[in-house]
């Protein structure tokens, strides 16, 4: 039987089931159950409905429906995002989207070296696409078998090649949104120069599903580095990491293709709970650094350019130990042990984690005052640091203390927040570096950004959305 929730009219539920069809309508609790919560069980909302559109005159079908009778919409896409923003809440009122029917690559252009890919193309199946034209979409994610492209523009998702490519919104050239009121903007253009009006892209990326519905984009592809490059360097502190990507910046320009910074404790976790892992180097290292060399010239290149900086490195003392991956292999399993860090945390217990950026010459700051301002507020946890470096992006995560139950120490959720994000302000950073404000950090985003900031956002928002439809409840 369908499931009808209080908020939502069974009438209505109907006229909404029509355009996608019954079988792409759903409303049973077991089929909906997937949509309604976030990988980490931070957020849980209700729905009677989700809607799985086929196409963008279905989309735009949907969505003049909900103007026309205040039908609040939630986009989602591959249900990966980390701060509740593609969650429902729990009035079973508002209304899932999901983007994951429109999964086509429209067209794979390698001369101009772009691609128009629809919201639901998942982000692994675009990278394989990519690699059979001989070009690589760099993007590149822990969550890139199961998110879509969709969700990653809304969220403007960052990744491991930021560094070298910058994040979502950097790599997209054009979109196709559907907006509230069912009208279709169709700026699916393959410039990379165009400075004719506002660049109405970027209102959408990273908006999180609050203006519009994107439905498709252009991106940027690059050519396949022919050589690529991969070590694990161990070092004696921060300090040390940023003077090694310093010197790795100068010797090689845009062939760094990633410096991702790891703590002890995240390679312990690592180490504890990863079945077969094995540490990548002899000696307990207080601070590891995981970096990548690409080379568009070849194999032989890359590898002579990680040496020189290696080597470099060791005669300046700032590493104290490295290796290079001896095979495609190798390199696979350095990448899969960085990957997996948020997973091993898990096990460990609860969590409190901060997506945080400063300028890349503060981070050494930042993890010392960081640790005096978790320790403030709970002395025992244990800080779980690791990010992109070359970003500026740290995922400074805190568990909690052994022994302590969980209940007690999530209740030291807003007090920790506002400890960490505190220092971050100090230092003119940002409080969500690439997850995005969703509704996890929405009301300290309101209470702490400048008040015309707010304003400007709110402007915006009421002249795309006069219904406030879309996605409410979050960012603003």
């Amino acid at each position: 039987m369908p499931q009808n929730l209080p908020g939502l009219d069974p009438a209505l539920a109907e006229r909404f089931a029509a355009i996608v069809g019954l079988r792409h309508a759903l409303r049973a609790e077991g089929d909906i159950e997937p949509y309604v919560h976030e990988p980490r069980g931070l957020f849980t909302g209700a729905s009677s409905l989700v809607l799985r559109p086929a196409n963008v005159e279905e989309v735009s079908a949907i969505m003049r429906l909900a103007t026309e009778t205040g039908t609040p919409i939630v986009p989602q896409g591959g249900n990966t995002g980390l701060v509740g923003g593609q969650v429902p809440d729990r009035s079973g009122g508002q209304i899932v989207l999901s983007l994951s029917r429109l999964n086509r690559i429209r067209e794979i252009d390698p001369v101009s070296n772009t691609v128009i890919a629809e919201a639901g193309v998942v982000l692994d199946v675009l990278h394989k696409a990519a690699d059979e034209v001989d070009r690589l979409y760099p993007l590149s994610l822990a969550s890139q078998g199961s998110c879509q492209i969709g969700g990653n523009l809304s969220s403007n998702a960052g990744g491991t090649g930021v560094v070298a490519y910058g994040n979502a919104r950097e790599l997209c050239l054009g979109v196709e949104v559907v907006l509230p009121t069912g009208e279709v903007l169709d700026d699916l253009r393959k410039l990379k120069k165009d400075n004719t009006g506002y660049d109405l892209k970027n209102l959408f990326v990273g908006a999180e599903g609050t203006l519009g519905v994107i439905t498709a984009a252009v991106l940027k592809l690059y050519p396949k580095p022919k050589g690529r490059e991969v070590a694990w360097v161990g070092l004696a502190s921060p300090e040390a990491a940023l003077a090694l990507f310093d010197r790795a910046q100068d010797m090689a320009g845009s062939a760094l293709t990633a410096f991702e910074l790891i703590g002890h404790r995240p390679m312990e976790f690592a180490m504890r709970h990863i079945p077969d892992a094995r540490p990548p180097l002899e000696g307990d290292w207080p601070w590891q650094v995981l970096m990548e060399i690409s080379s568009g010239r070849s194999a032989e290149d890359a590898r002579a350019l990680i040496e020189d900086i290696l080597s470099a490195g060791f005669e300046a003392e700032q590493v104290g130990d490295a290796a290079i991956a001896a095979s495609v292999a190798h390199a696979n399993e350095f990448w899969r042990l960085r990957e997996m860090l948020p997973e091993t945390q898990k096990v460990e217990g609860a969590s409190i984690k901060h997506d945080i950026s400063v300028p890349i010459a503060s981070i050494p700051a930042f993890i010392a005052q960081g640790a005096v301002a978790v320790a403030s507020v709970c002395p025992e946890a244990r800080v779980v640091c690791f990010g992109h470096m070359g970003d500026g992006n740290l995922h400074y995560n805190v568990s909690q203390p052994v022994g302590m139950a969980a209940d007690a120490f999530l209740a030291l959720y807003r007090d920790m927040n506002k400890a960490v994000h505190d220092v971050v302000r100090a230092m003119n950073g940002s409080i969500s570096a690439e997850h995005g404000i969703g509704q996890l950090k929405r009301d300290e985003l309101i209470a702490t950004a400048p008040p015309i900031a707010i304003e400007l956002m709110r402007r915006v928002k009421a002249a795309f959305d006069p219904a406030g439809i879309m996605n409410p409840g979050k960012t603003i």
